[in-house]
């Protein structure tokens, strides 16, 4: 687990029973106890908002294994080198855009010229979007805990589909016989995704 990526809360599971709940350095703790302590199921970490698996070194002492944990220190910057176009005292970048001619042509017609006219245009793009998004991250995130930790169950496929049809009833009705665990965090993964509005 890289400091950089580190997750804000994570779920640990041994087989498919949920062990702890929690900030990282929790959760931590209670997996190293519970495979030193003769945990014979495989544990498994998951960020609580990707589902994306949290690698934990538990080699050490559990004060070893926490520093491990804390982020890095950041670096000290390097003396800045001499600046370019863009304003970065506003967070302003400059970067490359390739577009046609014809694009280019188009922008230069608009009031404040091409960078104020691009920049408005992805925040409409982001704003118009914003929903679509998401219901993707939301419907990413409870699919890849499902498939890590349901995808030999009874109803997976049916209720893969249906989290993705947002049919939340039918997607409770499949899952209900998984084990309550996995079931419960299933359901709490997805109803991120049923409270967002399913795109006309």
């Amino acid at each position: 687990m890289t400091a950089n990526s580190e997750p804000s809360t994570c779920t640990a599971f041994a087989g498919p029973r949920r062990i702890a709940s929690g900030p990282l350095a929790e959760v931590a703790l209670a997996v190293k106890r519970a495979v030193e302590g003769g945990e014979a199921a495989p544990v498994l970490v998951f960020d609580d908002g990707t589902s994306r698996p949290v690698e934990i070194d538990l080699r050490g002492s559990e004060a070893e294994m926490l520093a491990r944990l804390a982020p890095a220190v950041p670096e000290v910057p390097a003396p800045a080198a001499p600046r370019g176009p863009g304003r970065p005292r506003l967070g302003v970048v400059a970067r490359e855009v390739t577009l046609l001619p014809r694009h280019w042509d188009w922008l230069s017609q608009q009031p404040g010229g091409a960078s104020v006219t691009l920049r408005r245009l992805v925040e409409e793009a982001r704003r118009g979007g914003e929903g679509r998004d998401r219901l993707r991250l939301a419907q990413e995130a409870a699919y890849r805990f499902m498939a890590a930790m349901a995808g030999d169950l009874p109803g997976f496929e049916e209720a893969s589909r249906a989290l993705f049809a947002h049919d939340r009833d039918r997607f409770d009705a499949l899952n209900g016989a998984w084990p309550a665990d996995i079931r419960d965090h299933a359901r709490r993964l997805a109803a991120a995704a049923f409270a967002v509005s399913r795109p006309a």
